[in-house]
């Protein structure tokens, strides 16, 4: 039987949802790691002994290990296949958080940290790619969205269990709570078993055989190669050599206005309670404000996700720097203002900022070829994650020697240079199939390798 729709016109399916979960549960547990140590901290410091700079680098490790783990899964998921390295996250997550609860020392303790923190920066660029490189066109926005509002899910979660198990485990519950991903990391695994590869990969590798058989078990029978899109065959291509031939100015983009946009956010979010009582709010106003905040981050995700198609990508960027910057720099103004306007203006800021925030997985698998979409991805991840542990470790000595005033200045400064490198670079690609998105015909009619892939075409 014939058909001649593209894969990426039909409908979403089951196999679609279910590669949504599969590829959803790396931002889960990134959400989950980053949150946990922040609630066991109180207990494993006496158990261990901890020293203040032990302390900081325990609670950093994860952090550091993500952005070791960015470049590693980006450039192993491009050279080795997606299913492959789909795999490594989860077995690292049960591997490394299991032997948490056996830990004696700091300095063990670190290592596991940092180890699992390797395996969310890997989890970023493979789940990604698999999820853009499977996913309907219309689809393809939401469901990358999606990823960013797991991430706060696996955030409400540690909490949780943290609290739950602390509260009820004993002495040594600190244990239970730090090997609890284990969980996670085992249901992530089991749900992942029979996961196809990506067709579009094993036709960069010029394996076609094996791409027609995934695409006829996924999409059926009636479908083959000739419904996918013209897709880059060569081997030899390089990150290094597809940047110098256009794609730099993209991975510039991606990488300043994802850093821009995460910097302030897991400031805010980190120091909520400190920046409100900055900010003269204390007692039940900071408790309060601080889960109106975290409610308002999610709510903005949401929101967020829902207009990623029908606003488009670049408008939804522009207006998310513009109004959480406005926000912020209102929030320097009138420092000493009432405390009900403080929490508007801080909700404001919680609410606006998340289209930038759904985005910082969108673009990167939407703008890069299938040879260095997960390469980019990797990059991009490693980078917003020094943005974040810088802007973490800042917000305390700036609150202390500059003030809550020029505090959120520099905030609202960080969030116009967001705004100001989108309206120059980011491209809209809500209408686009996935080859016209990442292709820089468009950008320069000068030829550059994507010109040169387009020769080699299937």
């Amino acid at each position: 039987m014939s058909n001649n729709m593209s894969v990426e016109d039909v409908p979403i399916s089951r196999f679609h949802r279910l590669l949504t979960v599969r590829s959803g549960g790396g931002s889960f547990v990134d959400g989950y790691v980053l949150s946990i140590i922040g609630i066991a901290m109180t207990k494993v410091s006496p158990a261990l002994g901890l020293s203040p700079l032990w302390e900081g680098l325990v609670a950093a490790s994860a952090l550091i290990g993500i952005f070791f783990g960015g470049f590693m899964g980006g450039v192993l998921t491009d050279r080795l296949g997606r299913r492959m390295i789909y795999f490594v996250g989860p077995t690292l997550f049960i591997v490394c958080s299991l032997a948490q609860f056996w830990v004696q020392s700091g300095e063990t303790l670190f290592a596991l940290r940092f180890m699992t923190g390797v395996a969310v920066g890997i989890e970023y660029p493979v789940a990604t790619a698999f999820l853009v490189e499977f996913m309907p066109k219309k689809s393809r926005g939401p469901c990358l969205a999606t990823l960013t509002i797991l991430w706060f899910a696996g955030a409400a979660t540690a909490y949780l269990v943290g609290e739950a198990l602390l509260n009820f485990g004993g002495v040594e519950a600190w244990r239970y709570t730090l090997a609890s991903t284990a969980v996670i990391g085992a249901l992530l695994f089991i749900v992942r078993m029979g996961t196809p590869e990506s067709p579009r990969w094993l036709i960069s590798k010029g394996r076609h055989q094996e791409a027609e058989a995934v695409i006829r078990r996924v999409y059926g029978d009636s479908f083959s190669l000739k419904n996918l899109p013209p897709q880059p065959e060569n081997n030899h291509l390089s990150f290094g050599s597809l940047l110098h031939s256009g794609y730099g100015k993209r991975m510039a983009f991606v990488t300043i206005f994802w850093t821009c946009s995460v910097i302030p956010v897991f400031a805010v979010y980190a120091f909520a309670p400190k920046v409100l009582q900055a900010l003269h709010l204390s007692g039940d106003w900071a408790s309060y404000g601080s889960i109106a905040i975290t409610l308002l981050f999610v709510v903005g995700c949401i929101i967020g996700t829902r207009l990623v198609n029908s606003l488009g990508r670049r408008k939804l960027l522009l207006h998310s720097f513009l109004w959480s910057g406005l926000a912020l720099l209102l929030l320097g103004a009138l420092r000493d203002g009432p405390s009900m306007i403080i929490l508007l203006m801080f909700g404001a800021y919680a609410l606006f900022i998340g289209g930038a925030q759904v985005l910082q997985l969108v673009y990167p698998n939407e703008i890069f070829p299938t040879e260095i979409r997960a390469g980019a991805v990797g990059i991009g991840t490693s980078m917003s994650r020094i943005g974040a542990a810088v802007g973490t470790y800042l917000v305390p000595i700036s609150l202390q020697t500059i003030g809550i005033g020029s505090t959120m200045y520099i905030a609202a400064g960080i969030t116009f240079i967001g705004l100001i490198v989108s309206w120059f670079l980011a491209p809209e690609t809500a209408s686009r199939n996935l080859d016209d998105a990442a292709s820089l015909e468009e950008e320069s009619p000068a030829p550059s390798v994507s010109g040169k892939l387009s020769k080699h075409s299937h």
